[in-house]
């Protein structure tokens, strides 16, 4: 940026110039700026919706992992080992 600075700096003629064709180039180079930058877009939708699903993923396994931590604070054996239930009873 600051080489332009300082080509523009001081010189209306310049400036005006370069003014002029930004304006006869715009017609070409918007047809074949706008696909790259439509590409550029669609990359980034896909990166934040892959980021967004792996977050919740994350999420998902942290939430399984405090459940079972629960679980194991409230066996009677003081979460050393699971809980083992006790054998049903036969009703013949």
């Amino acid at each position: 940026m600051a080489l332009l600075e300082d080509a523009l700096k001081g010189n209306v003629l310049t400036s005006v110039a370069v003014g002029v064709g930004a304006l006869m180039l715009a017609p070409i180079v918007v047809p074949i700026a706008r696909p790259m930058i439509k590409a550029v877009i669609k990359a980034g939708l896909v990166a934040y919706d892959q980021g967004r699903i792996a977050a919740a993923e994350l999420g998902e396994g942290y939430e399984d992992l405090v459940a079972e931590a629960r679980a194991e604070m409230g066996s009677p054996n003081g979460g050393t080992e699971p809980a083992k239930r006790p054998a049903a009873k036969s009703t013949s």
